[in-house]
C-alpha cells in the first residue's frame, strides 16, 4: 500500500519508526518485551508492539506520552532518566531500543537489561553533527567508536555505522546493533 501522498517520514500521520531499527526488528526474539528509552511520542513502540511485542515505552514528558495511551501492547511510564532513579532495576528486555537519544551514564543499565539472546539497536547523533546543527554540544554526541566502546566485551555487535546521513535531515550519526550473545 503506498503512502506517497505523505511525507517519507511519517506514516498515517505518525512519524515513522527509524529505518535502522525496521532493519534490525526480527533480531528481536519473537513476542519478546522491548524497551523505549526516551520514547517521545512513541514511534518506535508503536512498531514493535504491531509486531507483537509488549512495549514499555519509558519518557521523562508526559504528553508526548499522551500519545501512546491505549495503544495496545504498549505500557507507557513517565520517569526522569536523567535525574530520577532508573525505573528498571532488575528487568530484563528482549530488545531495547534507543533514538536520538543519549545520557552516557545509562549505558551500563541498558546493557544489565538486555537479556540473554536480547538486542540492542541503538541510534543517535555523533560528532560532527555540530555542521548541521541541534544537538551541537559535544555532551550530546557520540564519540567515534563509541558506541562499540560501550558493548564491548557484553555483547555481540551484528552491524555498526558512523556517517553522515540526508534523511530524514542532514545528521552525523552512529548506529548500532548489538545481541548478548557472549
Amino acid at each position: 500500500m503506498s503512502t506517497s501522498h505523505q511525507p517519507p517520514a511519517t506514516r498515517h500521520g505518525i512519524e515513522a519508526p527509524s529505518a535502522w531499527a525496521v532493519r534490525w526488528a526480527d533480531r528481536v526474539p519473537a513476542g519478546g518485551r522491548v524497551l523505549d528509552l526516551a520514547c517521545g511520542s512513541g514511534r518506535h513502540a508503536r512498531y514493535f508492539a504491531t509486531r507483537g511485542c509488549p512495549v514499555e515505552a519509558v519518557d521523562r514528558d508526559p504528553a508526548a506520552l499522551a500519545a501512546l495511551a491505549g495503544v495496545p501492547g504498549v505500557t507507557i511510564r513517565c520517569a526522569n532518566l536523567e535525574g530520577g532513579p532508573w525505573p528498571y532495576d532488575g528487568e530484563q528486555f528482549a530488545g531495547i531500543v534507543v533514538a536520538n537519544y543519549l545520557h552516557r551514564p545509562l549505558f551500563p543499565r541498558l546493557l544489565d537489561c538486555i537479556a540473554p539472546g536480547g538486542v540492542m539497536i541503538y541510534e543517535t547523533f555523533a560528532a560532527g553533527n555540530e555542521r548541521y546543527g541541534r544537538p551541537s554540544n559535544r555532551a550530546f554526541l557520540l564519540r567515534p567508536g563509541e558506541l562499540l566502546d560501550v558493548v564491548r566485551g557484553r555483547l555481540r555487535v551484528i552491524a555498526y555505522e558512523n556517517l553522515t546521513v540526508s534523511e530524514p535531515r542532514p545528521a552525523c550519526v552512529q548506529r548500532l546493533c548489538a545481541i548478548n550473545s557472549l
